[in-house]
């Protein structure tokens, strides 16, 4: 699909998608990187009412060109309405849990936004899957460059109780399979665990994850190396896809940086010395982690060019300030940081 098709021109025709879980960290922002470029807007979720949806009504354009609807993922007929006359689908929604009743919410529900967007017109669907898709492997070799080929182990998800990824891994599955049953163009964006600031008002995730570890909330670090990327990157990523035409039936790995969690925790002392970052460290015996090679070279063919890790950190958590979900400190000026 050439990026020409979409709303951004005098005379262009409407240009109508719909973004599920909008209201979610990379949700969000997937609505205000399509807002920005020009497309019209609908997002669903639970309680659309609800004030934890309000930031998306005060972003640039959304006053013009963002609705919001109620939908829930196990609920067929309220995503087939929310999908009515649009012309791509980025399903986002997902639970973020290890709780394995929440897989079939998964799994199910990526399954009814497949049949629900090929049964009202759609002809793209993005869709948000996660790094816990693809390295959850203990089998692979460390000379082995994770890229878009690599797969999870799902008896090794399940053994080790990582059920989110398991969950997450089958959901993409069943995504690639109903997509392809019913003729629908299907492209995955697979995004490393996201930081970067805030534009809903309540901590995610993975936002909690660098906050827990700033203010010595978490008591201890271990031999671990994690994969970062940006929000506002996994974004554009997502519109970048949608609008390629050699998109469909390709996953585009979404990663910046991988960090043992020692470079992470020394990325944020140098950044904010004045916080008691995270410093014991738990001793597991074993040689320390050796952060392994990968690939986003899809993305930046097209045109991606990925946040410094040091910069998103840095973004993180001055957004976390000005939200109030961590002590208010005077940051040394950005310029004199990054």
């Amino acid at each position: 699909m050439p990026s020409s098709s979409k709303a951004g021109g005098p005379g262009d025709e409407k240009h109508l998608v719909c973004v599920t879980g909008a209201g979610s960290f990379i949700g969000s922002w997937v609505v205000k990187e399509l807002l920005d470029r020009g497309y019209h807007v609908r997002g669903t979720a639970r309680d659309p009412a609800h004030r934890k949806n309000a930031h998306l009504l005060e972003l640039d354009g959304a006053e013009e060109r963002l609705t919001l609807c109620r939908a829930d993922v196990l609920d067929y007929g309220g995503l087939r309405a929310a999908f009515q006359g649009c012309r791509g689908v980025f399903h986002v929604a997902s639970p973020v849990s290890n709780d394995p009743e929440l897989v079939r919410a998964a799994v199910e529900g990526t399954r009814n936004a497949i049949n629900a967007a090929a049964d009202a017109g759609v002809r793209r669907v993005v869709f948000t899957s996660s790094y816990g898709a693809v390295h959850m492997d203990p089998n692979r070799s460390p000379e082995t460059v994770v890229d878009e080929a690599c797969w999870s182990d799902y008896e090794y998800c399940k053994r080790t109780g990582n059920m989110y990824c398991y969950g997450k891994m089958m959901a993409e599955i069943a995504a690639t399979e109903e997509a392809a049953k019913r003729g629908l163009e299907l492209a995955v964006v697979v995004p490393a665990p996201t930081v970067g600031p805030l534009l809903q008002q309540t901590v995610n995730f993975s936002t909690d994850h660098v906050a827990r570890y700033l203010t010595g909330a978490k008591k201890v670090y271990t031999n671990v190396v994690t994969a970062y990327t940006d929000v506002r990157d996994v974004a554009r990523a997502h519109a970048l896809v949608y609008e390629h035409p050699g998109s469909p039936g390709r996953r585009y790995l979404c990663v910046a940086a991988v960090l043992h969690r020692a470079q992470f925790l020394q990325l944020l002392r140098d950044l904010f010395p004045q916080y008691p970052v995270t410093s014991k460290y738990e001793d597991d015996g074993k040689p320390m982690a050796r952060p392994y090679k990968f690939s986003n070279k899809r993305l930046r063919d097209l045109g991606l060019e990925f946040t410094p890790v040091r910069e998103s950190l840095y973004d993180t958590v001055i957004s976390l300030q000005q939200k109030g979900h961590i002590p208010l400190t005077a940051p040394v000026p950005k310029r004199a940081r990054l």
